[in-house]
């Protein structure tokens, strides 16, 4: 069965689909492979440093916990997307089958929302640290940050299921040609030839709930965290507190910005062209700026990696 919807005499079943990548133009298709390939590149080896750098036995606090688990979702989600768009940008056939762009969707919405509950759940471990610091080993203890993952995981796996199955019981009918660089909802329910204002209405749901839900939970937290840090004295106290939280409220917003444009109006009016750029953000550049972030504004994750770098020089030494 390649698709659930309802079959009119006019609709033709699809066996595949074909994805218009970046940009048409051919003169640029190499320019984009290499500069999506140093950036895939780039993010691959900063998250695996993280990885490395959090397992690391002087980073045992939870925040190093939530940021391995944060740089495993961005190479995941950076690998389930840029490795295809780096293949189609020099390759004619630029085909995925039916089932590949089904499981590319389920992927990309499975990652995309859990990575949006870890997101407040550090926050909410900032907010313990900050607001409670005497509970704070009590309360978001090894177990707590465990079920706070695995919460994550089940919400995302639950968001992914149902609205990947809401998009793939539409009727697609052609043409096939998804004008994006992989499998996503906004260019697949444009493909449909049937009414999708109801299924619309469940994407602004799902938004709703993915986005919006974590979105006001990690509000509330930095409200919390800001009324108690300007309680602090003197000024260089507040600046150091507040300090560990500003790498998380950049990537918060890059990446709650980004999918809010994104989804909330999954058939609007706006440019594929922009929904692109705003693609990529969540997709490539995110999981790319991650390492960055939290590695050049975070003295003891600076500390770890010169240490394990200084070891692997020693041990290198004859």
């Amino acid at each position: 069965v390649l698709w659930s919807g309802p079959e009119t005499e006019n609709d033709t079943l699809l066996t595949e689909f074909v994805l218009s990548g970046l940009s048409t133009h051919p003169e640029l298709q190499h320019l984009l492979f290499f500069t999506f390939c140093l950036i895939y590149t780039i993010a691959i080896i900063g998250n695996l440093l993280i990885f490395i750098v959090t397992v690391h036995p002087t980073l045992r606090m939870p925040m190093y916990f939530f940021l391995r688990v944060l740089s495993f979702l961005d190479i995941s989600t950076a690998s389930i997307v840029v490795p295809k768009m780096l293949v189609n940008s020099l390759s004619e056939d630029r085909s995925i089958s039916y089932m590949g762009c089904a499981t590319q969707l389920y992927c990309v919405i499975f990652l995309g929302a859990t990575e949006c509950y870890i997101l407040a759940a550090m926050a909410y471990d900032r907010y313990m640290a900050i607001c409670n610091p005497l509970r704070y080993a009590i309360i978001m203890n090894s177990r707590v940050c465990h079920s706070l993952v695995l919460l994550s995981c089940c919400s995302g796996n639950i968001v992914s299921v149902v609205q990947t199955a809401w998009v793939f019981t539409l009727p697609f009918c052609g043409p096939k040609k998804i004008n994006y660089f992989f499998c996503d909802i906004p260019p697949l329910i444009m493909l449909s030839c049937t009414d999708t204002s109801s299924y619309e209405k469940q994407i602004i749901t799902g938004t709703v709930l993915v986005i919006f839900t974590p979105f006001c939970l990690i509000l509330v937290s930095y409200a919390s965290i800001i009324s108690s840090i300007l309680k602090i004295s003197p000024a260089e106290g507040r600046h150091k507190t507040f300090s560990t939280c500003s790498s998380h409220l950049i990537v918060v917003t890059l990446y709650y910005a980004s999918g809010i444009l994104t989804y909330l109006r999954p058939k609007s009016s706006n440019s594929q062209d922009t929904k692109k750029v705003l693609a990529l953000i969540y997709t490539t550049v995110i999981p790319t700026l991650n390492p960055l972030i939290y590695s050049l504004r975070n003295k003891e994750v600076k500390a770890v990696l010169i240490k394990i770098i200084a070891d692997i020089g020693a041990q290198s030494l004859p």
